[in-house]
């Protein structure tokens, strides 16, 4: 899964993906957790791209409550195109989410024979910022407060990250962003590119375990310890 990730240095992605928007949405992010707003690049009604925050866990449209988006951080590529919770956005309203890393736990113990559960941060060989596949919806069951939501698709983790987690965020590059967004992608095309990232094209390394609170966004949460 993908609970926690990082935007502490965007680069040139906003550039690269050539969306308009707001670039004061980018502000140095160290533990973003779900429930709070995140960046993410969307195609709008004229076919332009754009980047707007979106609130992180998808509320389907026909919920009657927005809590339900506490459960749908994440989607399952696997089924993606299947679940009703799902399959609608994945038709036709799929985003990029900006990161530059996220968080994993393992199983550990510790000096005194404790178990606790050892935080790493994964990310790009390079430390390259890079995005991750979602899908957005509009739920507007309380017309005075409506909400933009997301949700992060995973994949089958990759023999690195599969360590610490059997999944990992599906993370696209290149052309692949391009056919994401692409509206008139098929299903076939769109489903080819939810697979995980290749082992040696990401790292990864234990941190602090104060990211345990996403209270804690500083940089000491994505710094390697011993």
């Amino acid at each position: 899964m993908c609970g926690r990730y990082t935007l502490s240095n965007p680069g040139d992605l906003i550039a690269e993906l050539g969306a308009a928007g707001n670039p004061d949405l980018i502000i140095p992010r160290y533990n973003i957790a779900p429930t709070q707003d995140v960046p993410a690049v969307c195609v709008d009604t004229q076919g332009q791209r754009k980047l707007a925050p979106f609130r992180w866990g998808l509320i389907p449209f026909w919920a009657n409550d927005k809590s339900v988006g506490h459960r749908m951080i994440n989607a399952r590529a696997e089924t993606v195109a299947e679940k009703p919770a799902y399959r609608n956005a994945f038709g036709s309203r799929r985003c990029l989410l900006l990161a530059d890393g996220f968080y994993e736990w393992k199983r550990e113990r510790s000096a005194e024979g404790k178990p606790v559960r050892q935080p790493f941060h994964i990310h790009l060989t390079g430390r390259a910022p890079f995005t991750m596949a979602g899908l957005w919806e509009f739920w507007n069951q309380d017309p005075a407060n409506p909400t933009y939501s997301c949700t992060i698709l995973t994949t089958q983790a990759n023999e690195t990250v599969t360590e610490l987690h059997e999944r990992m965020p599906v993370i696209l590059q290149g052309s692949a962003r391009d056919t994401w967004l692409d509206t008139d992608s098929s299903v076939d095309e769109l489903l080819e590119l939810l697979v995980p990232l290749p082992s040696e094209d990401v790292e990864l390394h234990p941190v602090s375990r104060i990211v345990n609170r996403p209270q804690n966004d500083v940089a000491a949460c994505m710094e390697p310890v011993a």
